[in-house]
């Protein structure tokens, strides 16, 4: 067996545990939560200011039949069948996905980022291959979600659920069609009571849109995902909450929103980030050029840099000249008396580090085989909003603006790694060992500051009542990565006010969105 195979094997063996433990985790959290039961239906949620949809009945959904009809009441008597007799395992799917649907995608969402969070494994010439999009089932699995590409998805996941939820809202206002408790007593209400009309059904619009996404962002996946949907559909009838016609409307209406978000996501720039050769030793070149110490890969042999044409990549918050503007001005220079005494100070905290500082270094490491640092804030935001008692639109708009404020965060974050490339301290002093592992990319400016910023920044808006407890999460995130040894002071005070500003545009998208706090 070559060295290759073994490792590969290997890593499959340590990544299985991983994610044992990290499935184990994320559900341990929400396995008991009652079913969703907001204290507002949002019933005027159709007229919200969506995503990308130009008008919520851009995909026409044809009108349900009347409640009278023969196939209606065989629809009603289909749901009856199912609860005459159902299973323990149906009684848990009911439970699971009545907790709320945005929330559970995400839950899935946050698994398989951190399934496919793992770095490649170097070729026998010392070369590194590269997932391709275009054969996904070969070494290595397309993608590797590393920390932009998990926040790119995590944003197109979220902006299309809420697009196709705000559709959604606008057809059950227009129907206004009953759930089917409503129209026939002797059907259970199995999850939550509600006035919700249920066509076309909320829970199926999220399968489809969810299952459309994921053939272009986990294309090994789909198998999988079609199950968990077509799980979530049935789960919903079961539990008397939608009939079969609300479901397959719902179903129809999401695929097709989908498709708006897949032709976007083609042709924001995020295929060509990785770069080319060229690319890679350009970067080393122009900081060579400014009289700098340059970044390169510490690994050996070295390692691609990761993603460094993502800055590039087209944000949903603002246009590219305003995330180009967003960026901070340079780092000190790698030969200032700034920069050698913030190298001084990571090394003393690296020297001799505190059980304290141990502790946030592991709480906020979000490295490999992780959900990374955004599923880290989406793991937050649920818990709060699970208390907030929001309808599923007002789910989907509230991880939307978590989402895209952090995607758009990794652009101007990434496009000042590569403008500058500027090294880590370990590359300045050797005797500096980390406390986390090494990121394969420069390090000005701070990743986990950035995003940790604009997500703070944003719940702060959606959950004022908080707003000092992200805040204190924000510091501590950011300087966990210098008393990691991996940042410098610098990279963090700019990161986080970097991330302050992109977090400020989904604030001022909220505020005008027409959805309210």
């Amino acid at each position: 067996m070559n060295r290759s195979t073994l490792h590969k094997i290997l890593s499959f063996a340590a990544l299985s545990a991983i994610l044992v433990a990290c499935k184990k985790d994320i559900h341990q959290r929400t396995q008991d939560i009652p079913a969703l039961s907001p204290t507002s239906t949002d019933i005027n949620a159709g007229t919200w200011k969506t995503v990308l949809l130009t008008r919520p009945d851009t995909f026409a959904v044809a009108a349900p039949a009347a409640v009278t009809t023969s196939g209606y009441i065989g629809e009603i008597n289909e749901i009856k069948g199912y609860q005459s007799s159902l299973s323990e395992d149906q009684k848990d799917k009911i439970k699971y996905w009545s907790a709320g649907g945005v929330l559970r995608w995400n839950e899935i969402m946050r698994e398989l980022v951190a399934k496919y969070n793992l770095p490649p494994y170097q070729n026998a010439d010392g070369s590194y291959p590269i997932p391709n999009s275009a054969n996904p089932f070969a070494y290595p699995l397309f993608p590797f979600s590393n920390p932009p590409y998990a926040a790119r998805a995590y944003a197109y996941i979220s902006a299309a659920q809420y697009d196709a939820l705000v559709a959604c809202w606008h057809y059950k206002k227009l129907y206004n069609r009953p759930a089917p408790h409503k129209t026939d007593p002797g059907v259970q209400v199995l999850a939550s009571e509600t006035d919700l009309p249920s066509y076309p059904s909320e829970a199926a619009v999220l399968a489809g849109v969810t299952a459309e996404m994921m053939k272009l962002l986990f294309p090994t996946e789909v198998g999988a995902i079609q199950l968990k949907a077509e799980e979530q559909e049935t789960a919903t009838i079961m539990a008397g909450a939608a009939t079969r016609s609300d479901i397959v409307a719902g179903e129809a209406l999401g695929r097709q929103i989908a498709q708006v978000f897949i032709a976007r996501a083609k042709a924001d720039n995020a295929g060509k980030a990785v770069g080319t050769q060229a690319d890679w030793d350009a970067l080393e070149e122009m900081a060579k050029a400014a009289g700098e110490i340059p970044w390169y890969s510490q690994e050996s042999p070295k390692r691609p840099p990761m993603l460094p044409l993502f800055g590039k990549v087209k944000a949903f918050l603002f246009d590219s000249a305003t995330a180009v503007s967003l960026r901070p001005g340079p780092p000190p220079s790698t030969t200032s008396t700034q920069m050698k005494q913030e190298t001084e100070e990571v090394y003393s905290y690296t020297k001799k580090p505190t059980a304290e500082n141990i502790r946030i270094t592991q709480f906020w490491a979000d490295g490999v085989s992780t959900y990374t640092p955004p599923g880290h804030w989406d793991a937050i935001a649920a818990e709060d909003f699970i208390k907030k008692n929001l309808s599923e639109v007002k789910w989907a708009r509230n991880m939307a603006l978590l989402n895209m404020s952090m995607m758009d965060a990794a652009i101007v974050c990434w496009g000042t790694k590569y403008q500058y490339c500027n090294p880590r301290p370990c590359q300045l002093n050797p005797d500096i060992k980390t406390l986390t592992g090494l990121p394969n990319f420069p390090s000005y400016i701070s990743g986990h500051s950035t995003f940790s910023a604009a997500a703070a920044t944003i719940l702060s808006y959606l959950v004022p009542e908080r707003a000092s407890d992200y805040a204190a999460m924000a510091q501590e995130a950011s300087k966990s990565r210098v008393v990691a040894g991996i940042h410098f002071s610098s990279d963090c005070v700019k990161g986080l006010e970097a991330g302050t500003k992109v977090g400020n545009y989904a604030v001022a998208r909220a505020q005008a969105d027409g959805a309210g706090q």
